[in-house]
């Protein structure tokens, strides 16, 4: 079975010591965040029922000053609502009350003149997607935090079926895309189609608000589902997952459902992110063209839906030292246009014509807010995959 199976974004490691080459690292940058000191009391007259005491507290007060400064990373417990936040602001991202993560995604509201569009509550507000310096702080702490917390769920290595590499550093990775790249709210609810066994779902316990967003988790591959349900949901209430058996001649090629003819499960509108982060890597063009259908209809106007891909720009590029030599081997179906890896799986690795999912997404009634082609070519990307971010109109065609 060929290395590239469902590797759910990150590089392949090329340079350093053979050693580390299988643990992949989060690629943001550390955050230090130094606590505020705890402030020492004023001192107070001496009496006698102080004089025995005072030393023990002098101590004490000076042992948790310096613990408070010494502190590597204040901790960030899971996030809630600030009683404070004005309503214009509630939803701004990162609970930074005066910045927003822009609401004119599609670019209704924006300013003739700066293109800056406008918030909630008439603010000006950056545009989709690009966080301010403090938001980038809060976000990079919030990485850092998840990559390294022992105290997370994560399932055994011999457990993990999503892809090589370090479970919680990638997902961390992921989360900072998903809000980078695809302007995720912590009060947006998301549904993560191909949750496998909760590489996404961990990190965005850290960032949904709890009580304002769920979050639904589906795939074809129950243990991954059984995971989730028994190491996740229990301790995360609004997390849910949910077993589909979808057929695929990779994960599940005893599925009873037909992917190119399913209906999610999920209502109208129900959603304001969706997620497919290397689904459409193993899936035919039938069974993408469906999906991206049936997400339209699940996701509220204005909600989005974030895809991994591989994308061909050409035949020649994939020839190139540059490129990843694993991907090297894709060759193109004559009838069809998609790509697969020449004597393996036809659904191990599934790339498509540059363009394809473009028009895809723009059949089901999406518009296209980002395309990003990533490090798997050989450019310079913050992201091993090709990203696309489409958005659901917020208002009907005229």
């Amino acid at each position: 079975m060929n290395s590239i199976l469902a590797i759910p974004g990150h590089r392949p490691e090329t340079k350093g010591n053979d050693a580390d080459a299988a643990v992949k690292k989060s690629e943001y940058p550390s955050v230090r965040i130094m606590r505020t000191p705890v402030a020492t009391p004023p001192p107070k007259a001496d009496t006698a029922a102080d004089v025995s005491s005072k030393a023990g507290s002098a101590l004490l007060d000076r042992t948790a000053a310096a613990v408070a400064q010494i502190s590597d990373v204040a901790p960030i417990a899971p996030p809630a609502a600030k009683d404070r936040a004005m309503s214009g602001d509630a939803d701004g991202g990162l609970f930074i009350p005066d910045t927003s993560l822009g609401e004119a995604v599609d670019g209704e509201d924006d300013d003739d003149n700066t293109g800056i569009g406008k918030g909630r509550g008439g603010r000006k507000t950056s545009s989709f997607g690009d966080l301010t310096p403090r938001q980038e702080v809060y976000l990079g702490a919030i990485c850092r935090q998840i990559a390294h917390n022992r105290f997370l769920p994560t399932p055994a290595k011999d457990e993990v079926f999503v892809g090589d590499g370090d479970f919680l550093a990638i997902g961390a990775e992921f989360l900072g895309h998903f809000v980078r790249l695809g302007g995720l709210k912590p009060t947006e609810s998301v549904l993560d189609i191909g949750s496998g066994i909760g590489r996404m779902a961990v990190p965005l316990t850290q960032y949904l608000v709890p009580g304002k967003t769920r979050y639904l988790g589906i795939d074809p591959v129950a243990d991954g589902i059984k995971w989730c349900q028994n190491a996740i949901t229990p301790v995360y209430k609004d997390f849910r997952f949910q077993t589909v058996d979808l057929a695929n001649e990779l994960y599940n090629p005893e599925g009873k459902v037909a992917g190119d003819s399913w209906q999610l499960p999920a209502k109208d509108a129900a959603f304001d992110f969706v997620t497919m982060v290397s689904v459409a890597t193993h899936l035919p063009p039938a069974d993408v063209e469906r999906y991206c259908t049936e997400i339209f209809r699940t996701l509220r106007p204005g909600g989005r839906l974030f895809m991994t891909a591989f994308i061909i720009r050409s035949a020649n590029e994939l020839a190139t030292p540059k490129c990843d030599p694993r991907l090297s081997g894709l060759v193109r179906d004559k009838d069809k246009p998609c790509w697969h890896l020449r004597g393996e799986n036809p659904m191990a690795a599934v790339g498509f014509d540059n363009g394809y999912l473009e028009s895809v997404l723009a059949k089901a009634g999406f518009a296209l807010l980002r395309k990003g082609f990533g490090a798997w070519h050989g450019d310079k990307s913050s992201h091993y995959q090709d990203i696309l971010v489409a958005q659901k109109p917020r208002r009907s065609p005229q």
